[in-house]
């Protein structure tokens, strides 16, 4: 996971300088940002400490493209910026087991219990961990329009909603749009990660003359759902 993402991102680059391209959009992640510090996470905050113990081979990569980004600004004069997202869902994303991130994996497991009509369903961990979410069709959005409007390799911008949300609350959300009807049960024992990771999205709002993200949270699950159910093969089997 470390060496093909650092690979990946840095050869990307180079190969951008050397056929002069007009502007790099680097996609970065929360991920980068330190896993102990509390409240929203600003871009300031970037280099303030160790990204958290359970996602570190992923997030330190990532963070080396704004290093990357800023040095070769400096030297050869390359346009490029740095986006931080927050956690995508949406149609298209993987459900695979050994792959998919929290949104998708939850909904693949509500929609096989409900489809199996199955009395229970394990959750991991303890739901209060507070993570922040934006549909894909947004992130899109917001990506094309800091293309577009935001120039400045040094400061690296955050792109999300800045609304966090409990795991037991996404757990809800997708248990009431699905329709299952069994018991939930909540295993403690397994591991909740950062207890809180969400974004400060004031520099977005700011450069991107206010836009946010407009779809919340119900509407996106409910779309992501319904696209699922429809395509669950194909879903299940992408990579």
């Amino acid at each position: 996971l470390y060496y093909s993402n650092l690979v990946m991102g840095a050869n990307l680059m180079e190969a951008a300088r050397l056929a002069k391209v007009g502007k790099v959009v680097n996609i970065g992640t929360a991920c980068s940002y330190p896993g102990y510090i509390e409240g929203d996470l600003k871009e300031d905050d970037l280099w303030s400490g160790p990204c958290h113990a359970s996602v570190v081979n992923y997030g330190l990569t990532k963070k080396m493209l704004a290093v990357q980004g800023l040095a070769y600004q400096r030297q050869y004069g390359l346009n490029s910026m740095h986006l931080i997202l927050t956690n995508l869902y949406g149609p298209g994303d993987s459900y695979n087991p050994d792959r998919s991130h929290v949104v998708a994996a939850l909904i693949r497991k509500w929609v096989e219990a409900d489809l199996a009509k199955k009395p229970s369903i394990e959750v991991w961990g303890t739901g209060k961990p507070i993570r922040e979410f934006i549909y894909v069709e947004d992130c899109a959005d917001a990506i094309v329009l800091a293309a577009e409007k935001y120039n400045d390799a040094a400061l690296p911008m955050n792109i999300g909603t800045g609304i966090g949300t409990s795991i037991r609350e996404l757990v809800e959300t997708i248990n009431a749009v699905t329709g299952y009807k069994g018991k939930l049960d909540w295993n403690a024992d397994k591991p909740d990660g950062a207890l809180k990771k969400v974004l400060d999205v004031t520099r977005m709002k700011e450069s991107l003359d206010g836009w946010v993200p407009p779809t919340d949270l119900k509407t996106g699950l409910t779309k992501t759902i319904a696209w699922y159910r429809a395509n669950k093969a194909e879903a299940d089997a992408k990579w």
